[in-house]
């Protein structure tokens, strides 16, 4: 069905979207004070990246007084580890499962592998209601800055709910961070006496390796900590972005808008250490996310964990912390209860509202968090589960069970899956439900499996491997 006869048919803004039965107690009973939304999204950063989350290497005085002034999540986690389906997940409120993209776009192609990995679709389907057409119906200007990776001609920002889409081009990250905070500037002063919703989607801290020579030149006379990987240019890409993070927030503040204005900070997976295949013919370490295990790519904490900071004033108490798991898909939800359209809706969410975490008045329902990566990257295809403080990994090519507990292993040393069998089962089974109820696509052994050249690879669209 065409969107728009779709939107005409559950009429997004009224029916659609049932009224929740108890308002969000904040200052949206007027139209005039609705909370303008700031979505800062990072490509590519760990969750020990910025120095409120442990980095004593990286400068990031910036997004440290974000947090100052909001509540900073120790277990907040994307919906997968790579980009896309990260992205989907924020966008359509659901697993990237439940949207059928499951790895980045357009995805690895390993024809000689054990398994052969399900299709990825291409694009965010124009039939999903994004969370920038559900706050466009209710008022809001909307603005879409930055990377997409969500699908290319006919399936851009534009025809997902944003009236203002300013798209860069990939491997400028360093001439990119200030151009789009320009024009995140110019929006936010065009719209400042209207709600607006600003989706401002960064390129950086993603390869390539580039920051201003001035900040690079700092790090590499800057003395490093005894352990830890520090690229001095990664390092100065860090601080660059949190410099131009500074800038929207000082003119939030000048402009008198910070007081009605929710900022969230977030990453889209976890930080790379050492690019796949290597990087401009050579084997570049970028960084480290210790002490989280590995990295962008896999289903371990380093790829998954997050950091997210949330900035609300006067609804969310300055300098807490939230040790409650939450992840990507609950930005949707969450959206529409502080907009005032909770409750059910024509489009299935898979995320929870996570507004009594932001106002510490009670707990969340859910009793797990899920991912699907049934992908070759920087691990192999897996599927993963955190329930409580326990979290389960299932390997799709031999059946490997790891089981963690992160309250006293973080870094997942010591798997547990064989002195605690009954636990890795449960957890097992549950992993298989959800599959089954999101529609997940699981691999299929490969008939032209071959060991001597399961490691060639290249693009999806390609079909052709890279050696």
């Amino acid at each position: 069905m065409n969107r728009r006869v779709f939107f005409k048919a559950v009429g997004l803004g009224a029916a659609s979207l049932t009224l929740p039965s108890h308002p969000v107690q904040s200052a949206i009973t007027d139209v005039h004070k609705k909370p303008n939304f700031v979505f800062i999204l990072i490509d590519d950063m760990g969750w020990p990246d910025v120095a409120c989350y442990g980095s004593k290497f990286h400068e990031t005085p910036n997004i440290d007084r974000l947090a100052s002034q909001g509540m900073k999540f120790t277990d907040a986690y994307a919906a997968c580890p790579v980009c896309s389906p990260t992205r989907a997940s924020i966008m359509a409120g659901q697993y990237p499962a439940r949207v059928g993209i499951t790895d980045f776009i357009p995805g690895h192609w390993r024809p000689y592998e054990k398994l052969v990995v399900p299709e990825n679709r291409l694009q965010l389907p124009l039939e999903s209601i994004t969370i920038g057409e559900v706050l466009k119906e209710r008022g809001y200007a909307t603005c879409y800055i930055g990377k997409w990776h969500l699908g290319g001609k006919g399936y851009s920002p534009d025809k997902q709910g944003f009236d203002k889409v300013v798209l860069g081009v990939r491997n400028q990250n360093d001439k990119q961070v200030s151009g789009f905070t320009d024009k995140a500037i110019e929006f936010i002063e065009e719209k400042k006496q209207e709600p607006f919703f600003l989706y401002l989607s960064h390129h950086s801290v993603h390869i390539k390796l580039e920051a201003p020579d001035e900040l690079v030149d700092k790090y590499k006379k800057k003395p490093k900590p005894a352990t830890g990987v520090n690229n001095p240019t990664y390092a100065a890409m860090v601080e660059h972005l949190d410099t131009n993070i500074g800038r929207i927030l000082k003119k939030l503040d000048n402009l008198d808008l910070a007081e009605r204005t929710i900022v969230i900070f977030f990453s889209d997976n976890g930080g790379l250490h050492q690019a796949y295949g290597g990087y401009a013919g050579k084997k570049q370490i970028v960084s480290t996310n210790a002490p989280l295990r590995d990295e962008k790519g896999t289903l371990y904490e380093g790829g998954v964990r997050e950091p997210l900071i949330v900035r609300w004033p006067g609804v969310v108490k300055a300098g807490t912390t939230c040790s409650v798991p939450v992840t990507s898909v609950d930005f949707y939800p969450t959206f529409l209860e502080i907009v005032g359209a909770g409750g059910n809706s024509n489009q299935t969410l898979d995320g929870e509202d996570i507004l009594p975490l932001l106002r510490q008045t009670g707990k969340l329902e859910r009793d797990a968090i899920y991912w699907h990566y049934p992908h070759y990257h920087h691990s192999r295809p897996a599927g993963a589960i955190r329930e409580g403080h326990y979290k389960l990994i299932e390997f799709f090519e031999d059946g490997r069970l790891e089981l963690y507990d992160l309250k006293r292993d973080i870094g997942e040393k010591n798997n547990l899956a064989k002195t605690m069998p009954e636990k890795a089962t449960e957890l097992q089974r549950k992993l298989a439900k959800w599959r089954q109820s999101v529609g997940a696509k699981m691999p299929t052994p490969n008939p032209d499996y071959d060991p001597a050249r399961a490691n060639e690879w290249g693009r999806r669209q390609q079909k052709k491997p890279r050696k």
